[in-house]
């Protein structure tokens, strides 16, 4: 959510980034937001000459009562029961005018980064660089549930009758493998100085609002029916909003967690064939990433975030890119973006597996997170960036890691992980 003031003294810098957005029809919205906030002030400016007059007006009450004049102190009254009448509707105006404010602003986006590439959607996403060689093995590499099959790892029949679609269970090596990877990609963060948290798997829906937008929350979110809480679709949500209502020392900056959750999602699943399977899911595990900082250190976590999971991908000998997001393509809350994507030897072409975000002061705005220090009190900046989540991780793995005769090879640092074995052989 952006400063009013910066909307008002800037009203065609935050038209344009709109149109750098392909929003257009946001367009009325900064000059709404612009007439509804003067009317508003205007109000509060009328509410604070009468809350002040009505003092000085009360005080008189008692002098000319003590002088005897009791019809001018009966006149005086009045008007102060008038001023207080007129004060109440005032009030009234004033938090209407203010609800009308903050609806819009939690609207229009955040400013972008200059250095973010203008385009419609992601299919205007630019590459930025790729880490390993992608490879293409001379036999064929077969979808990820039928690799799955073969090591009686996956049961999407049972998980259809007991959940419906976009469900599974997971078995055995495979279920073992996911595991592992949860358990190596948490120790990883932690040895890069993240602390480890469990977070709340439900979140209230001020936090809600508070770090995604509307179109977001109900494309996402699952509601509890009868309650103000909502199964998380992402565990940043969950612990960016362990800092509502807080002020934070600017000693005690940067805060960097890494959190291991499950998350939910109304996924619609009506995007072809690589939504079958594992990759697109209502339900799923991820280690997630984030950071709490100093605005001017938010683009250096911002690199170090995403370098992360590349470093991540790369010793489990899992090819990777870096996509830098187009103006279209970031959702209204986010600065800057930067997708990882890992090769697939069955599809021959890159696939998403992780999202790193800036998001500046937009969520520390909306929640509340401040910074207190020499330069007094001020927004914090926010980022979060996948780790790894282990659906997609799966598909990822098991075709870059598979071999001939239908093994597949576990890179040494998942061994421990795994019992120390080397290769999963399949069983049918």
């Amino acid at each position: 959510m952006l400063d009013l003031k910066f909307v008002r003294e800037n009203p065609e810098v935050v038209k344009q980034n709109i149109r750098n957005k392909f929003q257009d029809e946001k367009l009325p919205l900064v000059d709404e937001v612009i007439e509804l906030d003067a009317q508003r002030r205007a109000t509060q400016q009328e509410a604070d000459d009468l809350r002040s007059n009505r003092k000085k007006i009360s005080k008189q009450i008692g002098a000319l009562m003590a002088q005897g004049k009791k019809e001018e102190a009966d006149a005086v009254k009045e008007q102060v029961t008038k001023n207080a009448e007129r004060l109440a509707e005032l009030e009234k105006l004033e938090a209407e005018l203010g609800e009308k404010v903050k609806k819009i602003m939690m609207i229009i986006p955040n400013i972008i980064d200059p250095s973010v590439p203008i385009g419609k959607d992601d299919s205007e996403n630019v590459e930025i660089q790729k880490y390993g060689e992608p490879f293409v093995p001379e036999f064929e590499v077969p979808y990820h549930t039928d690799i799955m099959e073969r090591f009686d790892g996956i049961d999407l029949d049972s998980a259809r009758k007991v959940a419906g679609n976009g469900f599974y269970y997971l078995m055995g090596d495979i279920a073992r493998l996911h595991s592992a990877v949860i358990s190596y990609a948490r120790d990883f963060m932690i040895d890069r100085g993240f602390t480890y948290c469990v977070p709340p798997f439900m979140i209230r829906s001020n936090v809600v609002t508070g770090v995604m937008s509307f179109a977001e929350m109900d494309a996402m979110m699952y509601k509890i029916e009868g309650e103000d809480l909502y199964l998380i679709g992402t565990s940043e949500h969950s612990m960016i909003g362990k800092f509502i209502d807080t002020v934070l020392p600017a000693d005690t900056l940067p805060r960097t967690l890494t959190s291991y959750s499950p998350c939910f999602r109304k996924e619609k699943g009506a995007h072809g064939i690589e939504e079958r399977g594992v990759y697109r899911i209502h339900q799923f595990e991820k280690q997630e990433m984030i950071v709490v900082c100093e605005p001017e250190e938010s683009k250096m976590w911002f690199d170090k975030l995403w370098q992360n999971t590349v470093d991540l991908f790369r010793s489990m000998d899992i090819p990777v890119r870096t996509l830098e997001c187009c103006s279209g393509d970031l959702a209204d809350l986010k600065v800057k973006s930067i997708d990882v994507e890992a090769w697939s030897p069955r599809q021959k072409k890159y696939f998403e597996v992780g999202s790193c975000s800036n998001l500046g002061d937009a969520q520390a705005r909306r929640l509340k997170i401040r910074i207190t220090g020499e330069k007094g009190k001020y927004f914090a900046h926010t980022l979060n960036n996948t780790v790894v989540a282990p659906p997609r991780m799966l598909i990822a793995f098991l075709e870059n890691n598979l071999n001939e005769d239908g093994s597949v090879r576990i890179p040494a640092p998942l061994r421990p992980y795994m019992g120390g074995k080397e290769v999963l052989k399949p069983i049918k």
